[in-house]
């Protein structure tokens, strides 16, 4: 009976977006399919509300961020979450779940294809926001403790295989040279790219840029996230936790394509992504004016190239 009703919302995606490429209606059908299925649930969820919901996910950080933890919350906010399951170090994503069980070390991004437990599990033209709400990840965390003189700038970069290939959406070290020239003056700059061991990894392979000892040597007023977590390691939980007490109290970002950008989403300001063409599926679901700002009405500004990053930086960071 699914892989039947697949077929007619195969159908149904081609004949509401004829201009879609084929493979990209296959996205839409099973978005299609995933708000269909949460029919299941109505008695539960409107009318009964009592906790039964439990949410369990280990895929792509980008999925969990924009799909899964906004449905959790609404969950929570509905009276109907009765406990969420992820990977090691996820426990300050879901700072309001009554039971948050992190139950696997390893992400598997295959998981997150026929996953249709929640209604928005992959990437589409429009997005059902009836079971989706905004995660106060910057009221919750905001504290006094990563707060600077200046307004602080989050570089958030990275470097790792993508798509099965070399790093395509980074900064190299020439192009954070520029930005840190333009802004140093105007914001205490933090740089941010995990190392393998703060965080859960899937199957893209860390590598390394060799920014961080260049940014010791030639931009000492630079704050290395790494090391900032390394003196305060005894007063957080962990990576993450670290991470979400620094972005709340910061409105300027600069990020990659990916998880890393979906996370700098969430805190407000203004967020400059670098997602370059031909890789990832957003720029044909134009979700970087839906999704991205949806999640908590942050200005998102879409670079495809490092010199546009850098020319964004100059015009809204830097002007004036």
């Amino acid at each position: 009976m699914q892989k039947l009703i697949l077929k007619l919302l195969y159908v149904i995606a081609a004949v509401n977006y004829p201009r879609l490429r084929h493979d990209l209606r296959y996205f839409v059908r099973d978005n299609y399919f995933a708000r269909i299925n949460q029919l299941r649930f109505l008695g539960r969820d409107y009318g009964r509300k009592q906790p039964y919901k439990v949410i369990e996910y280990r895929g792509e950080f980008d999925q969990e961020l924009r799909y899964v933890l906004p449905f959790a919350y609404w969950h929570f906010l509905n009276g109907t979450l009765k406990q969420t399951i992820g990977c090691t170090n996820t426990k300050p994503f879901y700072f309001f779940s009554p039971s948050h069980l992190e139950k696997y070390d390893k992400r598997v991004w295959q998981t997150g294809y026929g996953y249709y437990d929640v209604p928005n599990m992959t990437h589409s033209p429009t997005f059902d926001y009836s079971k989706w709400a905004r995660v106060p990840f910057r009221e919750h965390y905001r504290n006094d403790q990563f707060m600077y003189l200046k307004p602080t700038l989050v570089i958030a970069n990275k470097y790792n295989m993508e798509w099965d290939g070399p790093p395509v959406n980074f900064l190299p070290i020439d192009v954070l040279g520029q930005i840190i020239t333009a802004c140093r003056d105007r914001y205490q700059i933090v740089y941010n790219r995990p190392l393998a061991t703060q965080i859960v990894g899937d199957n893209s392979e860390t590598l390394d840029l060799h920014e961080h000892a260049w940014l010791r040597q030639h931009h000492p007023d630079v704050l290395l996230m790494n090391d900032l977590y390394g003196q305060h390691r005894e007063s957080v939980e962990n990576y993450n936790q670290f991470q979400l007490m620094v972005y709340a109290n910061c409105s300027h970002f600069i990020s990659m394509h990916g998880g890393t950008a979906a996370l700098a989403s969430y805190f407000g300001g203004t967020n400059i992504i670098l997602s370059k063409p031909g890789g990832g599926k957003e720029h044909d679901f134009n979700e970087y004016e839906t999704i991205f700002p949806a999640l908590s009405g942050a200005t998102i500004l879409h670079a495809k190239t490092p010199d546009e990053v850098v020319g964004y930086v100059r015009k809204v960071f830097c002007a004036g």
